[in-house]
């Protein structure tokens, strides 16, 4: 069973497919799709996580700063009548819960182990190979490139610090295991952009 219906599916893929989504595109949503499927075991509701995965980079404006609001409310619209109302709120509040990547507080511990895995796939990128980290980085850059280098640098380097200096980055048990490579990634690309001339 799924919640994206085709028209759905294809409203989304137009948006992901949009020529200034350098890494938020179409192949990150195929990426979490994978890690979906290889972690759907440990998941409550991964009906739900599918369509979290789906909407929340569906809007995606780098001149804005509620892309993730406005993508729960895009989910929260389309969902209706596909998805009971609490279903709905569950997927609205992983998806919002991305503007920070910081668990939220749920009193349910079953969507809390979803949120916290969904939340994990989504940063997966962060512990990879340090080739793939490197695209990825330059991919973030190129969404951004309207923003001028010292902006660039000071902001970027704000949440790269950010992330360091969480004592867990992985909230989930099966991505802990990613926590001293993603470490190492962090740190080499904060070390690259404090060393840029100014």
């Amino acid at each position: 069973m799924s919640l994206i219906s085709e028209s759905i599916r294809a409203e989304l893929t137009s948006a992901y497919s949009a020529a200034d989504r350098y890494y938020h595109n179409l192949t990150h949503i195929e990426t979490l799709l994978g890690l979906l499927r290889e972690h759907q075991p440990r998941l409550n509701d991964p009906v739900s996580v599918e369509a979290a995965i789906w909407f929340h980079d569906a809007v995606y404006d780098t001149h804005r700063t509620d892309n993730e609001t406005r993508s729960a409310d895009l989910a929260l619209d389309r969902l209706s009548g596909a998805a009971d109302p609490g279903q709905r709120e569950r997927i609205a509040l992983m998806i919002r819960a991305t503007a920070n990547h910081v668990l939220p507080d749920i009193t349910d511990e079953r969507g809390a182990d979803d949120c916290a895995l969904f939340l994990d796939m989504d940063l997966a990128i962060l512990a990879s190979p340090p080739a793939e980290f490197t695209a990825y980085e330059q991919a973030i850059r190129r969404e951004y490139g309207w923003v001028p280098e010292p902006m660039w640098v000071a902001g970027r380097s704000r949440v790269l610090a950010s992330f360091l200096a969480r004592p867990r980055i992985y909230a989930s048990p099966p991505f802990r295991s990613l926590e001293a490579a993603a470490r190492r990634n962090l740190t080499k690309a904060l070390d690259a952009l404090t060393a840029r001339p100014s």
